[in-house]
């Protein structure tokens, strides 16, 4: 049974949340999407104090607004929020008269951040802790999801056939990305001196990988230390990667499979970010012919 706009008030949000979740299971969206989407409806919940079972559509447009004239809120999270909310309203609630006041945000065309070969360099030389230094490593050499590489295991390093297998990536996809040999040595000696079990990567509780968050205060300090103005994030370390094969000539149907995007135009970003192709193009200025002006008669 749903629960529907006119079921009785002492539906409490609790019970909201947990329906929410099981319709999320249901539908296999993976625990970080169910944690972000549960986080984003209860935020609309305490803008009003009310379950949101209560609530209508004038409620959800001024709810934007606050987001947007309030809160500032990036389109990623205002995306994020869109999202949440339309599920719950059309899954769990079956109200699909609220989509029409959800409208998706026209996303900004923004470039991804990409690090040098140099800055690059400078940033790995800068990594203080070794777990950190090897997980950092590890994304950028296979092109990994932050997610993906916390929650790698140790029989998932294919040291024969010089893969790592990412299971369960996003979209629920298992893929292969090369092992490269300079990254193995350094796994091999990370092994040794930390020993993992269950988690390549544990955090301080053994039976958990090491939180995202952890990871991502780590990057920036060590950017800093490195002397790196740009914002760096674990995701930088990918764009870098996916960036730094396509100035290397590497085919981009290539990169897609690496990066285990569905489509190869969530790719093509990368082509507007790689400063060798820019190079390597000639200006049409270039081939004309000579420029210079005829001399003066007389």
């Amino acid at each position: 049974m749903r629960i529907g706009p006119n079921q009785p008030k002492e539906v409490t949000m609790t019970a909201l949340r947990q329906r929410m979740l099981a319709d999320m299971k249901l539908r296999n969206y993976s625990p970080s999407t169910q944690r972000l989407y549960i986080g984003y409806v209860a935020r609309f919940a305490r803008h009003f104090g009310q379950c949101p079972s209560e609530l209508g559509g004038e409620d959800a447009r001024e709810f934007f607004q606050h987001l947007i004239e309030v809160k500032k809120a990036s389109w990623t999270v205002y995306n994020q929020t869109v999202c949440a909310l339309r599920f719950l309203y059309r899954v769990t609630l079956d109200r699909d008269e609220m989509i029409r006041h959800l409208p998706f945000p026209r996303q900004e065309k923004t470039l991804p951040t990409v690090l040098s070969e140099e800055e690059m360099t400078r940033f790995f030389q800068a990594v203080t802790h070794p777990r950190d230094r090897v997980i950092l490593l590890t994304i950028y050499a296979g092109g990994l999801r932050v997610s993906e590489a916390l929650h790698l295991k140790p029989g998932d390093i294919d040291s024969d056939r010089m893969l790592i297998h990412v299971r369960q990536g996003k979209g629920k996809k298992d893929r292969m990305v090369m092992l490269s040999p300079t990254l193995l040595e350094e796994l091999r000696h990370y092994v040794r001196w930390a020993r993992p079990h269950h988690w390549l990567f544990p955090g301080m509780d053994p039976t958990r990988p090491l939180h995202t968050r952890t990871l991502q205060r780590r990057c920036q300090l060590t950017a800093e230390r490195a002397g790196i103005t740009k914002r760096v994030t674990p995701h930088t370390l990918r764009h870098s990667f996916a960036t730094h094969l396509l100035d290397a000539g590497t085919d981009l149907r290539v990169i897609q499979t690496l990066l285990g995007h569905r489509r190869v135009t969530t790719t093509t970003i990368y082509t507007h970010v790689s400063t060798q192709r820019v190079q390597d193009t000639t200006s049409p200025l270039d081939r004309l012919p000579d420029l210079t002006p005829p001399a003066p008669n007389g």
